[in-house]
């Protein structure tokens, strides 16, 4: 069967019409974060902090990342809020032998599970209401700050207008190829929700590095309208209360967290599996636009082969060239402002295995959240 020529045309408009929506995303979203730079503010005014952890059996990541908490060089009030939910390990006893040393540890042990409540919920909820200051910081047991600054550099953000902010919760960078793909995934990730937010649509954050104000959290009662979903304590909360006026961010790499990535395939893709299932529940305008600009990545790379076989390779080629360009700047900026330096070599790579990835994980969005959170 032959196929016309003018079928080839098509696809090459199509392709065209592909890289639009890419460079669209890239000029409108993307480059805020490649150029953001904070405001500088002439004074800073130390406000309180409360810490929040939720741990379930952590006893050996308590032991590992909790130190880093502890020791933070915060010279106003502050306390740690570790809410041991129901674990069977020794994580009781280590948090006991802590609080002897560190005085502004408060420990919280949960002994019964909250049966109309699924996933973290919960227990967050109980050490957000015992914390006794109204800036709150919130990091999982499985992270480690990684400086002593980093309780300084998230309360610095902080205007008279903000409620919200949202930090980056990197991976220790290790060899091998899976540990690139899974620090890739988080920088995109961030990409994303860093340049929305600049663009005045945030639409979510990570439990690894994120702040609020406790006011926020009461006057939308917690997790209220979703405490039937297992996840979300981050991504879905922020989702609803986040708006362009409330919402900032933190970039500096004092302020970063460091959490140890999956060291398997399988447990890195059950991982996300269990994340993406949450985002059928955000708004309709964010859920559009991040839905069509996963769309047109998705299609760069088949549309561009079809594009160089059957219609014009330099023609086409130069097209993509417009957007690789364009993207190699938004990586080079935004890789060195987030300290994933070491992947620009690779990003090319990267941008053709997402469309594999979307292959493997855009199913997740249609199947039904997991009821665990740890």
């Amino acid at each position: 069967m032959i196929i016309p020529a003018f079928t080839w045309k098509i696809v090459f408009i199509v392709f065209c019409l592909i890289i639009a929506i890419q460079v669209f995303y890239y000029i409108f979203f993307f480059l805020r974060l490649a150029f953001f730079k904070p405001i500088i503010k002439q004074e800073n005014i130390s406000q309180p902090v409360s810490i929040v952890v939720c741990a379930r059996d952590e006893a050996e990541n308590l032991v590992k990342n909790l130190p880093g908490i502890l020791v933070q060089d915060y010279r106003t009030t502050h306390e740690i809020v570790v809410v041991n939910d129901n674990s069977s390990d020794e994580s009781k006893y280590i948090l006991d032998e802590f609080k002897k040393s560190f005085k502004s540890l408060n420990h919280i042990e949960l002994t019964q599970e909250a049966k109309l409540i699924v996933g973290k919920k919960f227990p967050l909820s109980m050490g957000i209401k015992s914390a006794k200051y109204e800036t709150l910081l919130l990091t999982d047991a499985d992270c480690v700050p990684a400086s002593e600054f980093w309780i300084q550099k998230m309360q610095e953000a902080y205007m008279p207008s903000t409620e919200i902010v949202l930090g980056y919760g990197a991976y220790h960078k290790k060899p091998g190829l899976l540990n690139k793909l899974i620090r890739f995934e988080t920088f995109h990730t961030a990409l994303q929700y860093f340049s929305y937010a600049l663009a005045g649509l945030p639409y979510m954050g990570v439990g690894r590095n994120l702040s609020y104000k406790r006011e926020v959290f009461i006057r939308n009662k917690g997790f209220a309208s979703i405490n039937n979903i297992p996840s979300g304590d981050d991504d879905l909360f922020i989702n609803k209360v986040a708006t362009k006026d409330n919402t900032t961010i933190v970039i500096d790499k004092d302020a970063h967290t460091l959490s140890e990535p999956k060291t398997s395939w399988s447990d890195w893709m059950n991982q996300k599996f269990r994340h993406y299932t949450t985002s059928k529940f955000y708004k309709p305008k964010h859920k559009f636009f991040l839905g069509l600009y996963s769309f047109s990545l998705f299609w760069v790379y088949p549309l561009l082969t079809l594009s160089i076989i059957f219609f014009n390779w330099w023609i086409a080629l130069s097209v993509y060239g417009i957007r690789f360009l364009l993207q190699f700047l938004v990586y080079f900026k935004t890789m060195k402002k987030l300290n994933e330096t070491d992947l620009i070599p690779y990003y090319l790579l990267f941008d053709i295995w997402m469309f594999f990835y979307y292959i493997f994980f855009v199913p997740a969005i249609f199947k039904k959240p997991q009821k665990n959170w740890n």
